[in-house]
């Protein structure tokens, strides 16, 4: 006859042994839950950092047509430099995916110092009153543009901490979530603001 002592004992043990797995499963799925809720907070915060540098990127591209026809009549010898800017711009305005957009961007800060650099050339230009104001919205918008960058960088910043991190890489590997870049000027000379100032 078997020991009723024993058989309580061992149901007691196995009964305490699947209340722990089943406890350690809730555990875990309660923080897989707050990590990927964790995560998917980050990546909204970096979506809107970029929506919000791509609003002002696209409010310059939408400057740019107006600074070139305003220089155009005055620098009538310099439609090759008018033409890189005009390039560079629809080059920008037309890029894929945030690393091919910052690229673009690189590429048309370097043209537009070319167009205000024109007015040491053109002195009557800096008298322009249409092209005073159009400096002053280039000068805001780099202004706006600068904020954005620093914030979007900074969420950037978080996001790759936080999926770099123990434990939360664990589940960033789950869900394929790589690595964000920055969005870093590419040389010293890009890292200027665009001169508008006279």
């Amino acid at each position: 006859m078997p020991d009723l002592f024993s058989i309580s004992t061992v149901a007691i043990v196995a009964l305490a042994v699947a209340a722990a797995i089943v406890l350690l499963a809730i555990v875990l799925l309660v923080w897989g839950i707050s990590i990927y809720n964790t995560l998917v907070k980050y990546i909204n915060n970096a979506d809107e950092g970029w929506v919000t540098i791509d609003v002002y990127m696209k409010k310059r591209y939408d400057l740019i047509p107006n600074l070139v026809e305003t220089v155009k009549g005055y620098a009538t010898g310099e439609s090759e430099t008018l033409t890189r800017v005009v390039e560079a711009r629809n080059n920008a305005a037309t890029a894929a995916g945030p690393e091919a957009k910052m690229q673009a961007e690189n590429e048309l800060n370097t043209t537009l110092r070319s167009v205000f650099a024109l007015s040491e050339r053109y002195p009557e230009l800096n008298d322009d009153k249409h092209f005073a104001e159009l400096r002053e919205q280039f000068q805001r918008m780099e202004t706006e543009m600068a904020q954005s960058r620093k914030y979007y960088n900074a969420t950037i910043k978080t996001f790759n901490t936080k999926i770099s991190s123990f434990p939360s890489n664990i589940i960033a590997k789950m869900m394929k979530i790589e690595k964000r870049v920055y969005f870093e000027l590419s040389d010293e000379e890009e890292r200027k603001n665009v001169n508008v100032t006279f």
